[in-house]
């Protein structure tokens, strides 16, 4: 059996922590954004710097990690990050629990550290790394990744009758969750008809259907089960994890309305031995609406095409059948260029019953990371102590 198939219960996730978020100007780095919530992390798992011997880590850079690790004073013995787009941080949760699990480290530290919305204000700001040229997509100069997004939305639309309105209420429900949460960087209401008439974007997709620019860091410590029991915080297990990619470009995906979640999403919950219908809540990578319509369907909480039907009239607001983005997610919590850790520290707190808009009796929660195009998916499920 390898590493991968026998995490269920093995690793937990016992520190968390967020840096501040929102619009925080000029002066502030994402290396320090990332260092804040890495200084709130290991406080809230009791832990000394020291104790880290795994890094997976990003603020932008082409070497992160030792840029990370040279701030925050580490010397890893094991340091990992393949970048696959916003899903990387819960794909770094796998290989780091893969890589606990087998001994080779004991504990790591994930970080992510991004002053998007910063960037913008700062004087002779330039967008780092290396511009990419499409061979096939290129000459149609879409507006990445809006376009992309939308061609997706469009095709649900065209083959399952999925409504605008539809679409529009996974925004609504996003922002009454919200309303619930103090940090939460957009709370003002929100309706289906403000979703529809805003400007557009890149049809049938208008701004209120697409997620945040803003600056903000998050961190998660993670280590073996048996060393969670010694520790002070209430212990996040990993019970199932699975990554999935078929395509890097939208005009390469085999078929616009269904994701490589089917394989991600099956593969974490046969590690777990869990189904849909066990999971209390749900993070999903909300870059647009049209995400969670077809994560909710790859992922098995509802049948293809019915994504649509769903989400409706509330149906992950509030009160709703199905707690979605309890935060209120890229759209209307924060989205620093890259999500993936902030759905994750979310469901930690959800489970460990923390959360701000805190959903009563959750035993299990899932993260679903989405990078690139609706390329690269990767599945987690967390469970408390019941579910052992």
């Amino acid at each position: 059996m390898s590493a991968g198939a026998s995490l269920r219960g093995k690793v937990a996730v016992v520190g968390i922590g967020e840096s501040d978020i929102g619009d925080l100007g000029p002066d502030r780095l994402s290396i320090d954004l990332l260092g804040q919530a890495t200084v709130e992390a290991l406080a809230d798992a009791g832990l000394a710097k020291d104790s880290i011997d795994g890094l997976w880590s990003n603020v932008g850079t082409t070497m992160s990690n030792l840029d990370v690790a040279e701030y925050l004073g580490l010397r890893p013995r094991y340091s990992g990050g393949a970048m696959v787009g916003g899903s990387s941080f819960v794909s770094h949760l796998y290989h780091a629990a893969v890589a606990i699990a087998s001994g080779e480290i004991e504990t790591a530290l994930i970080a992510y550290g991004s002053a998007s919305r910063a960037a913008r204000s700062r004087l002779g700001f330039r967008r780092s790394g290396v511009s990419e040229e499409y061979s096939y997509e290129g000459p149609f100069k879409l507006m990445a990744p809006a376009s992309q997004y939308a061609l997706a939305a469009a095709r649900h639309m065209y083959e399952f009758g999925t409504t605008r309105e539809q679409i529009a209420d996974v925004a609504v429900a996003s922002r009454q969750w919200a309303a619930l949460n103090p940090r939460a960087f957009t709370k003002k209401p929100l309706t289906r008809e403000d979703v529809i008439t805003s400007r557009i974007m890149s049809t049938p997709l208008t701004v209120r259907d697409c997620c945040l620019v803003t600056d903000g860091g998050a961190a998660l410590v993670l280590t073996s089960a048996e060393r969670a029991k010694d520790l002070p915080r209430p212990p996040a297990y990993v019970l199932g994890a699975g990554e999935a990619h078929w395509h890097r470009q939208i005009s390469q995906m085999p078929d616009l309305t269904t994701t490589a979640a089917v394989d991600s999403g099956a593969r974490a919950f046969a590690m777990a031995g869990l189904a849909p219908g066990d999971v209390d809540v749900v993070q999903l990578y909300d870059a647009f609406t049209i995400n969670a319509i077809l994560f909710l369907e790859d992922l098995g909480f509802c049948a293809k095409g019915e994504g649509g039907a769903f989400v409706a009239d509330g149906g992950i607001a509030p009160g709703g059948h199905l707690p979605v983005n309890t935060n209120g997610g890229g759209i209307s919590y924060t989205h620093p260029g890259m999500y993936g850790l902030f759905l994750m520290t979310e469901a930690v707190r959800q489970v460990r019953g923390e959360a701000p808009a805190q959903v009563p009796g959750v035993d299990v929660a899932l993260a679903h990371g989405n990078g690139g195009y609706l390329s690269s998916q990767v599945t987690a499920l967390f469970g408390s102590q019941a579910t052992l």
